[in-house]
């Protein structure tokens, strides 16, 4: 199938650019913000309120298979569309829960919704779309994506203190559904040919499923997910807890932010240079020594500061690696099926991954000694991730 007209294709890329940087800031970087405000208000413990946010998290990666497969068929429009109802209904059901049962109820929900609007369904558009240089299209995406916390979270907070939690969740929602779904409505209308009739190109979704690099490639993101969020999520405690001003521990967390531009902006060049397995296992053996590097250097501010860039910049890297190791392996047609299958352990890895490291910190007696287990299972994941190349045809990318 010919590709659609450029002009088409990056109104498409400049819709899905602001759907995704205000799908972000409303429907994951909210909560955090919220959280003080919301348990201040109900009393309601923080653990409690940030398992309900978690669950929701739980409950994104256990909808990413149907979700993938819908996208596959009907393609990225009426999912995606869909996806901006129920994430507006599931915020107003958030701004009215009158105890944490309902919270949570509408915290799956909001799974739900994130699962139709967050990367990968517009990843598997874009992919689609651009076929060749989805590499080029998917960079320009994370990096607008990468806005959402510094587009958002003031605002939240700000509209908090002035009005309470309830009336900012609704004003979210409120954002949510006049942002989102007229765009995705209007400018995901490109042509998509549903991928049932072009899986024997592909050699057939279950042949993939079956094959060794596939289940490797699933281990490894699993392996890498937890980590990663583990260790970004947890470096304020590891910070604090050697001293550093909580402050200061905050700035180094955005310099892992800043970090991850960086490291998104020259993903295309090393695609370019290497190959998908031995990338795979580059980015994590140097997500490995970013890693120990965070538990191991106590100062000057200056170097920590350093790491804590250079940890960033391979958690974007990664973001990146994550949203084409199936196309890179296995072609287009059948992307977002396979990708769904492919990240359901690494999104549920990711979900647990922050308290998972905190908990072992526990049960080590230090952050840093977690830190080194996380570092342990980076350097296993890239060992995995060098059976994970694959040949793909002439024709197939």
């Amino acid at each position: 199938m010919a590709l659609p007209d450029e002009r088409h294709r990056r109104r498409a890329l400049l819709a899905l650019c602001t759907t995704e940087i205000t799908s972000w800031g409303v429907l994951y970087y909210s909560f955090p913000v919220l959280l003080g405000p919301v348990t201040g208000a109900t009393g309601w413990s923080a653990g409690a309120t940030l398992s309900a946010f978690s669950a929701g998290l739980l409950v994104s990666a256990m909808c990413a298979v149907p979700v993938g497969r819908a996208l596959d068929r009907y393609g990225p429009r009426p999912v995606m569309t869909t996806g901006s109802v129920l994430g507006t209904a599931a915020l107003l059901g958030v701004a009215a829960a009158p105890a944490l049962p309902w919270l949570f109820a509408a915290c799956a929900l909001v799974g739900v919704a994130q699962s139709m609007l967050l990367y990968p369904p517009a990843f598997a558009a874009l992919t689609r779309w651009y076929g060749p240089a989805r590499v080029r299209a998917i960079t320009v995406l994370s990096l607008a994506g990468g806005l959402a916390s510094t587009v958002f979270a003031p605002p939240t907070a700000l509209l908090a203190e002035a009005v309470g939690w309830r009336w900012t969740f609704v004003a979210l929602a409120a954002v949510l559904a006049l942002l989102t779904g007229p765009l995705h409505l209007c400018f995901l209308r490109l042509p998509w040919t549903p991928a049932h009739r072009r899986e024997r190109a592909e050699g057939g979704i279950k042949q993939v499923l079956r094959t060794r690099p596939f289940l490797l490639l699933v281990a490894a993101l699993t392996l890498a997910s937890f980590a990663f969020y583990g260790a970004t999520l947890n470096l304020v405690p590891l910070l604090t807890g050697r001293g550093v001003d909580n402050t200061v521990a905050a700035t180094m967390l955005g310099l892992v932010g800043a970090g991850q531009v960086l490291g998104r902006l020259g993903y295309p060049t090393l695609t370019r240079l290497t190959g998908a397995g031995g990338r795979t296992a580059a980015v994590l053996a140097v997500g490995a020594l970013t890693t120990a590097a965070l538990a191991a250097v106590t100062g000057p501010l200056v170097a920590v500061g350093a790491v804590a860039l250079a940890a960033g910049a391979t958690r974007g890297t990664y973001t990146l690696l994550q949203a084409t190791a199936v196309s890179d392996r296995w072609g287009t047609a059948a992307y977002a099926t396979l990708t769904g299958i492919a990240i359901t352990p690494a999104t549920a890895a990711m979900a647990v991954g922050p308290a998972g490291t905190a908990l072992l910190a526990e049960r080590l007696g230090s952050y840093p000694a977690s830190f080194y287990l996380l570092t342990g299972l980076l350097l296993v994941a890239a060992g995995i991730a060098l059976g994970t190349k694959v040949t793909l045809e002439r024709g197939t990318r």
